[in-house]
């Protein structure tokens, strides 16, 4: 019991912190270096070729003037929006307005360089999927998913009102603390088990190593190009979810979160009017 009244329970096993710190550093240099690539043609297309000349389904880019700043534009479909500052024209390392995709504070290598950047994606694309598969053994042998992912019939009942918890900054205290709820369950099995195998699918796809051994992957995404987009959207969700992660993180408790996932000890809030967990 923790000086505040809270009972300490151990949480993350040492395999799955270290997993979770290594997908950290993978996943921000894998979105790093992917921007970069990205940059070298900031469009997306469907199929299985993509030049200058056809049309995108989403692309952004800057419009020089004859006088002022370049204009940035981001186009989805047919709607084109003008996302100056934002996406397509920013401040460059000189201070000068210059076109591009997304800034350099953002890309890895931070000026344009195609060749580096694939090389940082390619090697820690790889550390990613080791590191993954050491998660996903360890996750079905110590039976991790079986026990925490899995959605019992009791979990999928509350889905409502655990997202109507969410929505008023309600946390679980008690014995609910030392589970998921439903709602982080069907996340993680939708980023484990979806979204992160076709990340790695589709690029494996765009691979021109990978297409000589397994010529048939990009055709199951419609072409490279199509496996192309879907690896933006996977990645752009990823991302999402991150954002989302990290702001649970904050709003649930930084500390004892932060806690948790670098010593395993978490400390519960025990449930309201327990006399146990409160001192006098």
């Amino acid at each position: 019991m923790s000086r505040r009244g809270r009972e300490l329970f151990y949480r993350h096993t040492p395999t799955i912190r270290l997993t979770h710190w290594m997908n950290v550093l993978c996943i921000t240099i894998l979105v790093m270096s992917g921007l970069q690539i990205f940059n070298a043609h900031p469009r997306l297309y469907w199929g299985d070729t993509g030049n200058e000349g056809d049309p995108a389904i989403f692309e952004i880019y800057a419009e020089e003037q004859l006088e002022g700043p370049p204009i940035g534009w981001t186009k989805i479909g047919n709607r084109i929006f003008n996302t100056t500052g934002t996406l397509g024209v920013f401040t460059d390392v000189d201070g000068f307005l210059s076109g591009r995709a997304f800034p350099y504070w953002v890309t890895l290598p931070s000026t344009q360089n195609l060749a580096e950047g694939r090389r940082w994606h390619f090697f820690f694309a790889w550390l990613f999927v080791i590191n993954g598969f050491i998660y996903l053994v360890y996750g079905f042998a110590k039976r991790h998913f079986q026990r925490d992912i899995a959605p019992t019939g009791a979990d999928l009942r509350k889905l409502g009102r655990t997202i109507l918890d969410h929505l008023t900054f309600k946390h679980a205290r008690g014995e609910e603390a030392k589970r998921y709820n439903v709602l982080q369950k069907l996340t993680y099995i939708v980023v484990i088990f979806v979204l992160l195998p076709l990340m790695i699918l589709t690029g494996l796809s765009m691979s021109p190593g990978a297409n000589s051994a397994t010529p048939w992957l990009p055709e199951l995404f419609g072409g490279r190009q199509s496996a192309r987009t879907v690896h933006f959207i996977s990645g752009s969700l990823i991302v999402l979810f991150i954002i989302v992660h990290v702001l649970e993180v904050f709003i649930a408790g930084f500390f004892n979160e932060m806690r948790s996932m670098i010593t395993g000890w978490f400390a519960i809030r025990p449930e309201r009017g327990d006399s146990k967990g409160s001192k006098p």
